[in-house]
C-alpha cells in the first residue's frame, strides 16, 4: 500500500463544508486520503514538498464526449483521458453520443464498459440518454450505472439520437425521479427562422442562424416541465447543458426561486472568446449553441459569480480534422464543436482572476459542485480525510502560449492556439497515483469506471 504526503504553503482544503486555502501536508495510504496535517509535520513516509504551487482536489469534469466505440478516429478513452490528466482533471463524465452505439439501452451501455479496459488515465463516470424509443430501457440503463441520463430538444447532428419532445420528458422524469438522477438538456428549440439564413464563412451569419430565441424557448420549456413534475410530486431534476444565452438567465433564476430542482453549467469558450474576435472562415471555432457577443460573454461572467450559473465545464466535442473543413472555411458543414479539455483550467483562471475570483472560487466551480451534480461528492472534489487522493499541483503564475503540439487529445487542433494564459498544471494524482508529471504520463491508466450504485 503507498504511503506518501504531499504539502504547500497553498492547499485548498475542505473544512466544515467549506473550501479554503492554508498551509497543510496532506497524507495518503493507499488510494485515499488519510489526514490533513499542519505544513511541515514530521511524518513517518515520504514527503513531497511543492512549496508555493498550489495543491487543489483534482477537477471534476462532468461534460465530455470521448466517442469510443465506433467513433474512435475522432476520439478516445486513451487520448480523451491523458488530455485530462494534462489538464488536472481526475474524473470526468461521458457523454452519451457520439459513439456508436449511442448509450439508450443497457446492452450499449455494456458495449462502452468493454472498450475502457487499460485505456483510462483518470476516473470516468458516463451519462445514459433518453430518445423517444427507449423510455421502456430507461429503468435498466439507470440500474446499470449509468450517473444520469441527457436528452437534446433539437436535431443532435446524430441519427441515432434524435431529439424529445413534451410527450417524450414527461414520460422520463418520473423514471428519473425514481432514481434521483439528473436530466441533462441540450437546450435548443428550432423556432424557425433557420433557413432563412445563409451561412457562409463569416461566423455572424452561423450566429445569426441560432439566435439566442431558441435556448430561451427550450428553457423556458424545461422550466415548464419541471414545474409540472414538481407538482405531480416528482420534482426532477433538470439541468441544461453549456449554456450560452444571457437571456435565459432570469428564467434560470426564477426557476430555482421557485424551488425547483434546476441547475445550469457554462463552458470556457463562452467565457472566454467574443464572436467579434473570431476570424471569418475559423470553423474550430464553431459549436452549438454558438459563442455570443463579448455583452453576453460578460453577463454569462455576473451569473458565475451571482451563482445563477452553478459550474463550469468543457463541453470537449471532438471530431476528425477533415470535419471541421479546416481549409475550405465552410462554417456550414464544419462539425461543431470546440476541442480544449486539457486547458480548461489556465483559461478559466486567466479570466477569473482578473475579475476577482481566487483558486478557492474555482475549486468550488469545476471540482467541488461537478462532483455533488454527478453525485460523486461523497469521493471526489475535495481535500477532505477518506477522499479519493486526487489532486492537481498548479503554478498559478506561470504564463505561456498554447500550441498545438501541447495537445494530449487525439487530434492536435483547437480554436485556443496562439492564445497567452495563465497558470500550468504541473502534477496530476488520481487515488494516490502520480498520472502526470510536467508533460510526461507515469505509470500505465490506472483510472476506474464510476457507476451509480457502486460508488
Amino acid at each position: 500500500m503507498s504511503h506518501f504526503a504531499l504539502q504547500s504553503k497553498n492547499v485548498v482544503v475542505n473544512n466544515n463544508g467549506s473550501n479554503e486555502m492554508i498551509a497543510a501536508c496532506i497524507e495518503v495510504k493507499g488510494e485515499l486520503i488519510h489526514a490533513i496535517h499542519p505544513y511541515n509535520s514530521t511524518l513517518s513516509c515520504q514527503v513531497f514538498d511543492y512549496a508555493e504551487h498550489v495543491i487543489m482536489p483534482g477537477l471534476v469534469d462532468s461534460h465530455v464526449h470521448i466517442n469510443e466505440p465506433g467513433r474512435t478516429e475522432w476520439e478516445g478513452f486513451n487520448t480523451a483521458t491523458q488530455a485530462a490528466a494534462a489538464g488536472g482533471i481526475t474524473a470526468l463524465v461521458d457523454m452519451p453520443l457520439n459513439c456508436i452505439p449511442v448509450t439508450t439501452t443497457k446492452a450499449a451501455f455494456e458495449e462502452k464498459l468493454a472498450a475502457i479496459d487499460d485505456k483510462l488515465w483518470v476516473d470516468c463516470g458516463f451519462w445514459g440518454g433518453v430518445i423517444p424509443q427507449n423510455i421502456a430501457d430507461l429503468d435498466d440503463l439507470l440500474n446499470a450505472g449509468v450517473l444520469g441520463v441527457k436528452s437534446f430538444l433539437i436535431d443532435s447532428g446524430i441519427a441515432e439520437f434524435p431529439n424529445v419532445e413534451a410527450k417524450d420528458i414527461r414520460a422520463a422524469m418520473p423514471i428519473l425521479a425514481k432514481h434521483d438522477v439528473p436530466y441533462l438538456i441540450h437546450a435548443e428549440l428550432d423556432c424557425g427562422g433557420f433557413n432563412d439564413v445563409v451561412i457562409n464563412e463569416k461566423y455572424n451569419s452561423f450566429l445569426a442562424s441560432r439566435p439566442k430565441k431558441w435556448e430561451n424557448d427550450a428553457i423556458s420549456l424545461m422550466v415548464d416541465m419541471a414545474r409540472e413534475s414538481k407538482e405531480k410530486g416528482d420534482n426532477c431534476k433538470v439541468h441544461i447543458v453549456h449554456l450560452s444565452s444571457d437571456e435565459a438567465l432570469a428564467t434560470i433564476a426564477s426557476a430555482k426561486q421557485e424551488g425547483l430542482r434546476f441547475s445550469a453549467e457554462t463552458c470556457p469558450h463562452y467565457l472566454t472568446i467574443a464572436s467579434e474576435s473570431i476570424p471569418d472562415g475559423k470553423t474550430l471555432f464553431k459549436c452549438c449553441p454558438p459563442i455570443r457577443e463579448e455583452s453576453n460573454r460578460e453577463h454569462l461572467w455576473q451569473a458565475i459569480s451571482d451563482g445563477r450559473l452553478d459550474f463550469i465545464v468543457s463541453d470537449h466535442s471532438p471530431c476528425t480534422p477533415e470535419l471541421k473543413h479546416i481549409d475550405t472555411g465552410d462554417i456550414e458543414k464544419a462539425w461543431g464543436g470546440i476541442s480544449a479539455l486539457q486547458f480548461g483550467l489556465p483559461l478559466i483562471w486567466t479570466e477569473a482572476k482578473q475579475r476577482g475570483f481566487n483558486l478557492v472560487d474555482i475549486t468550488r466551480l469545476m471540482s467541488s459542485e461537478t462532483a455533488k451534480f454527478a453525485g460523486l461528492e461523497k469521493i471526489k472534489g475535495q481535500i477532505s480525510v477518506g477522499f479519493h487522493a486526487d489532486f492537481l499541483v498548479f503554478d498559478a503564475d506561470k504564463s505561456y502560449t498554447i500550441t498545438n503540439e501541447m495537445i494530449k487529445h487525439r487530434h492536435n487542433i483547437t480554436p485556443y492556439a496562439g492564445r497567452t494564459v495563465t497558470g500550468q498544471v504541473l502534477h496530476t494524482y488520481v487515488r494516490g497515483h502520480h498520472v502526470y508529471q510536467q508533460d510526461e504520463f507515469l505509470d500505465t491508466p490506472i483510472g476506474r469506471p464510476l457507476l451509480k450504485g457502486q460508488l
